[in-house]
């Protein structure tokens, strides 16, 4: 019992989350037994299940428990709702989705519902255990391949998949690890957690400039956590001098790189306007109007279509070199970046 009474303690949404399934499925009972307030019931439930996955999105019970709602309520739109919401977290691949479309949700909703968590696990640990039950060295290989692919600005998507990377990395797959989790970042840079990971292990395998970038970029997230000075005096006392810090050149690379990573899950399905084509053009016309610097220019593209990532990666760089007017777009990338966390 006390170790039951511990976990609860670490885990207080999940246990929130307990809570609210428990009612919802209360709820559920009573629609059954008094058909008079079914509907009654049935929305107080689902009130319920809502508030159980808000609180641990991770527990695929409660997404069973609102869909079993869903379904007897004769909600098929929500139904739908539901189940897009699933492959969202799962990276929203986008022929999931359109398969949605073409389904009888009250019919085959719940069905797919489970095949697909079955499939693919919302918990990390099973879907470890999933892949151990066969070909690892496959399993992981179709993994990776979807995660060049997917789409992580859903911050719980982001979460999911994180997660399971640690279990890539607890295996012993640095490598893989490393190429995987840059994709991850680059569609949600905020997640300071990740970068600190990924920087420990660079500084692990004595790899000092990447390590670097990393904690430079959590301090620029943070300014308060000295991460990236704290390494540069580990790196001093252990050189027995000064360490140089990677240069101009190398950190535009790094930044260029996380932002073209940022843009090919975006390029895809971004249908805003393109601001290039609103008739402003580089230098000056012949009318003698001023024209918008091309950088500036996608940067404006990329806020205006709420690619807040890449933006973010485009004006970093610009800053870095010194274009100092690039901060104000900085900003407002990072602004996004939140708004898109709550």
């Amino acid at each position: 019992m006390a170790s039951d009474s511990g976990g609860e303690l670490q885990h207080p949404r999940r246990n929130l989350g307990n809570r609210c399934r428990a009612q919802a499925e209360k709820f559920v009972k009573l629609a059954r037994n008094d058909p008079e307030r079914m509907i009654e019931n049935l929305q107080w439930g689902e009130q319920n299940a809502r508030q159980a996955i808000l609180h641990d999105f991770t527990d695929e019970r409660n997404w069973h428990t609102l869909a079993h709602i869903k379904k007897m309520l004769g909600d098929g739109e929500g139904m739908y709702r539901v189940l897009n919401d699933v492959f969202t977290i799962l990276g929203r691949d986008s022929k999931n989705l359109e398969q949605l479309e073409k389904v009888n949700m009250l019919e085959l909703g719940i069905e797919l519902l489970s095949a697909s968590l079955s499939a693919d696990p919302l918990d990390a640990d099973n879907w470890w255990e999933n892949g151990q039950t066969g070909d690892l060295v496959t399993y992981l290989e179709d993994f990776a391949e979807r995660c060049r692919h997917l789409d992580f600005r859903d911050q719980r998507a982001n979460i999911i998949f994180g997660r399971r990377l640690e279990r890539v990395l607890k295996s012993g797959r640095d490598d893989l690890f490393i190429e995987l989790v840059q994709h991850l970042l680059a569609h949600r840079p905020g997640n300071h957690e990740l970068w600190l990971e990924l920087g420990r292990l660079h500084e692990k395998r004595c790899e000092w400039e990447k390590a670097w970038l990393c904690y430079d970029h959590v301090q620029q997230l943070i300014p308060h956590n000295a991460v990236r000075d704290s390494f540069r005096e580990r790196l001093t006392q252990r050189m027995d001098g000064e360490w140089k810090s990677p240069g101009l050149d190398t950190r535009s690379e790094f930044l260029l790189r996380m932002q073209e990573l940022a843009e090919s899950v975006s390029s895809d399905d971004s249908d805003s306007a393109d601001v290039a084509e609103t008739g402003v053009d580089e230098g000056e016309g012949e009318d003698g109007i001023e024209k918008i610097d091309s950088d500036e220019l996608e940067l404006q593209k990329f806020l205006s279509g709420q690619d807040y990532a890449a933006a973010f990666f485009l004006a970093r760089r610009l800053v870095a070199t010194g274009e100092a007017w690039a901060s104000q777009y900085l900003e407002q990338a990072r602004g996004g970046l939140e708004i898109s966390d709550d």
